[in-house]
């Protein structure tokens, strides 16, 4: 997930954290991101960013929101019978606003682990990534991450996948992120670049000619949910129950193959 540094988001941060100490009670506690009380509102309030392409973004920056995010919180309120209010907030403040009672839940590629499940419910997931090692297509000398000894990858420095990239014995290339990777990677720069399966699908669906290609993927897997305050766990069970009705129905696939090209929420 990425990270802001921008004073406006430590901003509101600050302001969200006074919020939430102000405050009586967190989400989970507030009558109104309760189950009950969404459905008597008939309003779900849902904290996202807005401005992270492809998951919560406003086409052409000034477009409605959209994004595989935002259609997934639409078609589970749709399930649970109510509308959508997003609140968009920088990701410093996602949680603080959470804490704060600001919104019911959070949907913004937020991926479980094992501390954040100590402080917030979370649901099913709906979006699972590994992590690739992309190179270019008529690369032959590279089909595993082992295969990196030796060789030049092109990494940001504060990602996992830097340390992943050092651990397999590869050279590392600084860059800001995967544009720059990408770009490095075509020009034969560097022979390689590790970054999670959903970046290269979306940088695919809109560079359908890119000439790359994935030559591994990690065991393991991202995985990606909505956050819900801690002990929440009326309104965490009713969002798991859409979720299973969605992905019965072929509507998580069919949004996943809208945004990526592929199903990602399995």
């Amino acid at each position: 997930m990425r990270i802001h540094k921008t004073v406006a988001a430590l901003a509101l941060a600050a302001a969200s954290l006074t919020l939430a100490a102000c405050g009586s009670g967190s989400a989970g506690t507030a009558a109104g991101n309760q189950l009950d009380g969404i459905r008597e509102a008939g309003t779900i309030v849902v904290g996202t960013e807005g401005t992270y392409r492809p998951f919560s973004f406003h086409e052409g920056g000034t477009g409605n929101l959209t994004g595989y995010d935002v259609e997934i919180t639409e078609a589970v309120a749709e399930k649970l019978g109510v509308e959508v209010e997003f609140a968009e907030t920088a990701w410093d403040a996602l949680f603080a606003g959470l804490d704060a009672g600001r919104f019911a839940m959070v949907a913004n590629q937020v991926s479980i682990s094992p501390e954040r499940e100590d402080a917030y419910e979370f649901s099913e997931p709906y979006t699972v990534s590994p992590g690739v090692l992309v190179v270019r297509a008529d690369e032959t000398s590279i089909s595993s991450f082992a295969d990196l000894e030796g060789k030049t990858t092109a990494q940001s420095l504060t990602s996992n996948w830097y340390e992943l990239a050092l651990e397999n014995g590869a050279k590392v290339e600084a860059v800001e992120g995967w544009a720059q990777a990408v770009a490095l990677l075509g020009q034969k720069r560097v022979d390689s670049t590790i970054n999670d399966r959903l970046t290269y699908l979306d940088y695919m669906l809109q560079t359908p000619d890119a000439p790359i290609k994935v030559a591994a993927e990690t065991d393991d897997s991202a995985l990606s949910a909505f956050a819900i305050a801690k002990g929440n766990t009326e309104l965490r069970d009713a969002v798991n129950g859409a979720l299973d009705e969605l992905r019965a129905d072929g509507t998580l696939a069919r949004i996943s193959e809208k945004y990526f090209g592929e199903d990602v929420s399995q």
